[in-house]
C-alpha cells in the first residue's frame, strides 16, 4: 500500500479543460486595413489560449488539493489499519489464553469449583475468580470483534482512498500535457501577434495605444469603489498575457487584483469571475460590477453605467471604454454591495 502511496503523489492532479469562448477585442471599423483585420483576429486567439492556459492551470491548482486530500486519506486509513491489526493481535493472544485453559482442564463453570472446593468460603472464592476469568474472556472476546471490524473498516478507507488519488494522478498526466501544448500555442500565437502589429499603419497603432480618459473619475465608498479606484490606477499600464501587476495585466488579472485590493478573494480566470457574487441586470450595472463578455471570455470593471475599466489585448494599454465596447455581454455580476 506504502508503495501505491508513493507512485500516486508523484504528480499534480488535472481535469478537461473545456475550451473557452471567444474573446473581446477592439471593435474593427468598417473601413480597417487588412493588417488591423489580422492582427485583430490573431489577438483574439491569442488572448483565448491565454484564458485556456489560466483555466487549465487553476483546475490543476484545485486537483492538486484533491490529490493531497486522498493521499492524506490513504495515509490516515494505514495507521489505522496498522493500529487495529496490532490490537487485534493483542486481544487474540488474550483469547487463545482462555481457550488453551479450557482445553488444559479449567473448566470455568460451578460444578467445577463445588468439586475442587474444600470449605463452603474457598467455594465462593473460587466462584468469584471464575467469574472474573469470564468476565475477561468476554472483554477480550469483544475486544478482539471490534479490532477485527476497525481493521476491516480502515483497510476498505484505504482502498478507497487509493483510488482517488490515482484517478488523480493519471488525470494529472493530462493535464500536464495539456498545459505544455496550450503554454506552446500562447508563444506562437503572441509572436504572431507582434509581427502584425508591426504591419499596422500610424494612425492604427496611435488609436490602439492611446490610454483615453486619464483624468480623475470619482469612486463609491466600499468595497466596490475600492476595486474601481485600483483598477484606474492601473491606466496605460501594458496588455500582458497572463499578467497580475504590478505593470501589466490581463483582463482578469486586473480585476481580480482590484478586488484584492479591496480585501475580497475572487476567482482568478474570466469563467470564474464571471459566475461570482450575484447578478444584476444591464439596467442596474453600477462601478463595482464585473462585466463578462462573448461567453465569458473577456472581463472588465464597470466604472459607472455606461463605462469599464479593462485590459483588452496585446498592444493596446489598459483603459476605459465604452461598456458595448468589448462585445457581447454574457453576465453582469456584483461582488460587493
Amino acid at each position: 500500500m506504502r508503495g501505491a502511496i508513493a507512485a500516486t503523489a508523484v504528480a499534480a492532479v488535472a481535469a478537461s479543460i473545456a475550451p473557452a469562448s471567444a474573446v473581446a477585442q477592439p471593435n474593427t471599423p468598417a473601413n480597417a486595413s487588412e493588417a488591423l483585420k489580422q492582427y485583430n483576429d490573431l489577438s483574439e486567439q491569442a488572448t483565448k489560449l491565454n484564458e485556456e492556459l489560466l483555466q487549465a492551470e487553476e483546475k490543476q491548482a484545485q486537483n492538486q488539493e484533491e490529490l493531497d486530500k486522498a493521499t492524506a486519506d490513504v495515509e490516515a486509513a494505514t495507521q489505522v489499519g496498522d493500529q487495529a491489526k496490532a490490537d487485534e493481535e493483542t486481544f487474540r493472544k488474550q483469547v487463545d489464553k482462555f481457550t488453551e485453559a479450557s482445553f488444559e482442564g479449567a473448566r470455568f463453570n460451578q460444578l467445577s469449583a463445588l468439586l475442587v472446593s474444600d470449605s463452603q468460603q474457598d467455594f465462593l472464592n473460587r466462584m468469584s475468580a471464575l467469574g472474573v476469568l469470564a468476565s475477561d474472556n468476554f472483554d477480550a472476546l469483544d475486544k478482539l470483534s471490534g479490532a477485527v471490524e476497525q481493521a476491516s473498516d480502515a483497510t476498505k478507507k484505504a482502498v478507497e482512498a487509493q483510488g482517488r488519488a490515482k484517478t488523480a494522478n493519471d488525470e494529472a498526466i493530462k493535464i500536464t500535457e495539456d498545459i505544455k501544448k496550450r503554454a506552446a500555442d500562447l508563444d506562437t500565437q503572441k509572436k504572431d501577434v507582434k509581427a502584425a502589429l508591426t504591419k499596422l499603419t500610424g494612425s492604427e497603432k496611435k488609436t490602439l495605444t492611446d490610454a483615453g480618459d486619464m483624468s480623475d473619475i470619482a469612486v463609491p465608498s466600499g468595497a466596490a469603489g475600492a476595486a474601481v479606484a485600483f483598477a484606474l490606477q492601473q491606466r496605460g499600464d501594458a496588455y500582458v498575457y497572463g499578467g497580475t501587476g504590478p505593470d501589466g495585466w490581463d483582463c482578469s488579472g486586473l480585476v481580480m487584483k482590484s478586488y484584492a485590493a479591496a480585501g475580497i478573494s475572487i476567482p482568478r480566470t474570466s469563467q470564474g469571475q464571471g459566475a461570482a457574487g450575484r447578478s444584476v441586470s444591464r439596467a442596474e450595472v453600477t462601478a463595482g460590477d464585473i462585466i463578462a463578455y462573448n461567453g465569458f471570455g473577456h472581463v472588465g470593471l464597470a466604472i459607472s453605467n455606461t463605462e469599464i475599466v479593462h485590459a483588452a489585448t496585446e498592444g493596446v494599454p489598459v483603459k476605459i471604454v465604452s461598456i458595448d465596447t468589448p462585445g457581447s455581454i454574457s453576465s453582469i455580476r456584483r461582488i460587493a454591495g
